[in-house]
């Protein structure tokens, strides 16, 4: 069994060695151009050559929990596209989502600001109740999510594209439950997959539809964000601010207006870093269950794009 490994920003030799280790029956390299056929690929954006070379490959596993860059290319007929389950990602995500949601409920960017100029402040206590969290998504990552905000008391409202139960959670779901989800909602979390369908879906319509003073949280694709549309919202009072981890440009760049809005938080695409020990053991399950005839989880559907 033949194993090449690649990634546009990650160094290689780490990684083929962890799965060298994990995989001790299979033959594992770093991909080069003119390479042998190999049986799997593991990737993170691999360039048009790799997969036309590969024609023949089985398995392509993808190293991230969003495959949106592999679907732009041309896969090879009858490969399985397989994505990360978890992979200790969900804890980030729940931690960083988390933070967000009490710094901007509990307003301490507005202590610390106070505090940068020498001020001793008090501002009055916020109710929960009056600060549900709507999330978008509620994958592997979306009810890691979820739990864990219901753990602060919160009012937790969920959207996926097909109906889930997951307690503590009113889901909603599909084009029916959209308008009802937003309207309920005064924090909205993105934990979508970029698909067609969902590319542009933060707009200024869904936007306005939150409760006045909205917070937009976006950890999932910077597509999902029309950014033209954010700070007309933010300067009207529509929204009372967002934390955004993800661009439709990366990095963001210098003269972009979002690193200057004083409403807007900015961190650099590390909402959920994937783990390299969590990431090489769950592929290299998966491998071996392919390579048994076993199910795998985490197949992409190629056409709803996840």
């Amino acid at each position: 069994m033949r194993i090449y490994f690649h990634s546009a920003d990650t160094k290689p030799a780490p990684w083929v060695d962890a799965l060298k280790s994990a995989l001790p029956e299979a033959d594992v390299s770093a991909w080069q151009p003119g390479a042998p056929p190999a049986d799997h690929l593991v990737v993170w954006a691999p360039p048009q050559q790799l997969l036309d070379e590969q024609a023949g490959v089985r398995g392509i596993f993808n190293i991230g929990a969003g495959v949106d860059a592999l679907l732009k290319l041309k896969l090879p007929a009858g490969a399985t596209l397989v994505r990360l389950d978890d992979a200790g990602m969900s804890v980030q995500m729940a931690e960083f989502v988390c933070h967000a949601v009490i710094r901007h409920f509990r307003e301490l960017d507005v202590y610390a600001d106070d505090v940068s100029q020498g001020k001793w402040s008090f501002r009055k206590p916020r109710i929960r109740s009056e600060y549900p969290v709507g999330i978008m998504g509620l994958g592997v990552l979306g009810e890691r999510v979820a739990q864990a905000i219901g753990q602060f008391e919160f009012p937790v409202l969920g959207w996926s594209r097909s109906p889930k139960k997951i307690g503590g959670v009113q889901c909603f779901s599909g084009a029916a439950g959209w308008n009802d989800f937003l309207a309920g909602s005064r924090f909205l979390v993105c934990l979508l997959p970029l698909t067609p369908e969902t590319r542009g879906i933060l707009n200024r319509d869904n936007l306005s539809r939150l409760k006045p003073g909205g917070y937009l949280i976006n950890v999932a694709r910077g597509g999902h964000l029309v950014e033209e549309d954010l700070i007309p919202l933010l300067d009207s009072g529509q929204l009372a601010g967002a934390t955004l981890d993800v661009f439709q440009t990366e990095p963001l760049p210098a003269e972009h207006a979002f690193w200057r809005h004083p409403k807007i938080t900015i961190t650099p695409h590390t909402s959920a870093r994937t783990l390299r020990d969590e990431t090489v053991a769950q592929i290299a399950g998966k491998i071996q269950a392919m390579e048994r005839g076993d199910p795998v989880a985490g197949v992409v559907d190629l056409q709803r794009g996840y």
